[in-house]
């Protein structure tokens, strides 16, 4: 039998279809995504006295931008309500603090509408921080770098755990890390001076010599805040010029693990095994993996 076919149409004819109908927006997706977040929590009017403050993701704040926000509020209310989580007879803040620290410098407003969760752990508490402020205003990456290290602390988390648990990269989270673990000071100077992040990372790579800490000094009060600065820093002190031999070095060698992985990794892959045994040898491929790339 003839395989039929629909009639030719003119493209005059030709009914256009909009393949972007169907696409969520990202507004739509971030409330999904906060959807998620807020499962199970209420919202209710809550006295910002009842509010405590704790450590939080984001410590950087704009003062002006603070003043710009209670002008905003007072003239149009609170859009997004605070998000907070019942402890005892009191309320700690979990997401909102530029908005809360805005409402604190308004006289005439004493109560605010917040999301109440309840019954959290910190672990979800901190994802739940981490995510809001990564999607609502660029963190400093000084307060995520912090924001990590603490998740890791806490829950004990591997590099990978983590990036899978706050949906970014590992190389980023293993950057973080490295960061988080700097002296207070050189910290302090990078949100002060919006250094670049490189300069901190290529700084602690350098070897220990008197010429790693006079270069310290010129980050921590703010005349090396760029790579280039730094990149004639170094020159400038031929004791630190051998660390490039010292790096390279390492590369070789990460290099030479990497090859020794994959060969493990074809080898265990031919071998007849249970389920059981199976399972065993991936996860210590994915530790050999985390312990390699660091």
């Amino acid at each position: 039998m003839a395989k039929e076919f629909a009639p030719r149409v003119s493209k005059r004819k030709l009914k256009k279809l909009d393949l972007t109908k169907n696409l969520e927006t990202s507004s739509d997706i971030f409330r999904r995504s906060d959807d998620l977040l807020l499962e199970g929590a209420r919202l209710q009017n809550v006295k910002l006295t009842d509010i405590e403050v704790r450590k939080q993701v984001r410590t950087k704040f704009n003062d002006s931008s603070i003043k710009e926000l209670a002008d905003n509020i007072r003239a149009n209310g609170l859009i997004q309500p605070l998000v907070i989580h019942r402890d005892g007879q009191k309320f700690v803040l979990i997401c909102g603090e530029r908005r809360f620290r805005a409402m604190s410098t308004i006289t005439e407003m004493y109560e605010a509408p917040c999301f109440v969760l309840e019954n959290k752990t910190k672990e979800e508490l901190m994802a739940i921080q981490f995510s809001e402020n990564s999607a609502r205003e660029e963190l400093h990456y000084i307060d995520q770098a912090d924001s990590i290290f603490g998740y890791q602390k806490l829950t004990g988390a591997s590099e990978r755990k983590i990036q899978s648990s706050l949906g970014i990269s590992k190389s980023e989270v293993h950057r973080c890390l490295l960061i988080a673990k700097l002296p207070s000071e050189i910290k302090e100077a990078a949100k002060k001076y919006n250094i670049e992040k490189y300069v901190l990372l290529e700084w602690d790579a350098l070897e220990e010599t008197p010429a790693k800490d006079k270069i310290l000094d010129g980050i921590i009060k703010g005349k090396i805040i760029k790579r280039t600065q730094l990149k004639r820093a170094i020159t400038a002190n031929k004791a630190l010029l051998k660390t490039g031999k010292k790096s390279t070095a390492k590369r070789q060698g990460k290099i030479s693990a990497n090859v020794l992985l994959k060969a493990l990794q074809s080898k265990t892959e031919n071998l007849e095994v249970d389920a059981k045994t199976k399972k065993i040898l991936k996860e210590l491929m994915e530790n050999a993996k985390d312990i390699i790339e660091l």
